[in-house]
């Protein structure tokens, strides 16, 4: 014996309709509740950027570089 329950459909109401000020409130009460960085961490975060990205960019040349001399002895160009 299976009982088949009817599946209940929940509407929600439609929001209410805003004005464009109140949207601009609310974004500028969330970024006073975001942690913004000091400026030595901001400093820090960013010399940390810009060391990865150099240390990758020898890496990615330095192999580029060897698959190329490979592909030349390969080809024999």
């Amino acid at each position: 014996m299976t009982s088949h329950a009817k599946k209940s459909i929940s509407t929600k109401p439609a929001p209410a309709k805003r004005s464009r000020f109140t949207f601009f409130a609310e974004v500028v009460a969330e970024l006073r509740k975001a942690h913004w960085p000091t400026r030595q961490e901001a400093l820090r975060l960013s010399l940390l950027v810009l060391v990865v990205c150099a240390v990758l960019g020898a890496i990615l040349g330095a192999l580029d570089y060897g698959f190329h001399k490979l592909f030349l002895l390969v080809v024999g160009g």
